[in-house]
């Protein structure tokens, strides 16, 4: 094949690709908007249920998720303590919380699939 077959094709996936790239900064964005509009207290009183319980939290995206347990709740972040290290989550970008899983022994999964 000519070499100037592929600079069409190439030139295709990337602007495919910023496209998609953009519309998930474009829907994040709304949703943050709203949020900050309404208040987020749906889910900081959701998550105050989860304190001082082994979480897996996952993020706006799906490819964040984080694991640990949650010791604070404030209005507008999580604090997840993960063996030695504490993190703070932002709520604006939280979507889902949910309790560890665990096998019928009461051991933790070692694989978990979402």
């Amino acid at each position: 094949m000519n070499p100037s077959t592929y600079i069409p094709i190439i030139f295709l996936l990337i602007i495919i690709f910023v496209m998609l790239r953009n519309r998930k900064a474009v829907v994040a964005r709304k949703i943050i908007k709203k949020r900050k509009m309404e208040g987020n207290t749906n889910m900081k009183e959701l998550a105050k249920r989860f304190i001082d319980k082994e979480c897996l939290i996952t993020a706006f995206d799906s490819n964040h998720q984080f694991e640990g347990v949650i010791k604070e709740v404030s209005d507008n972040a999580i604090l997840v303590e993960k063996k030695e290290s504490v993190e703070a989550i932002n709520l604006d970008f939280v979507i889902r919380i949910r309790e560890y899983p665990r096998n019928k022994k009461g051991k933790k999964k070692s694989v978990v699939l979402d």
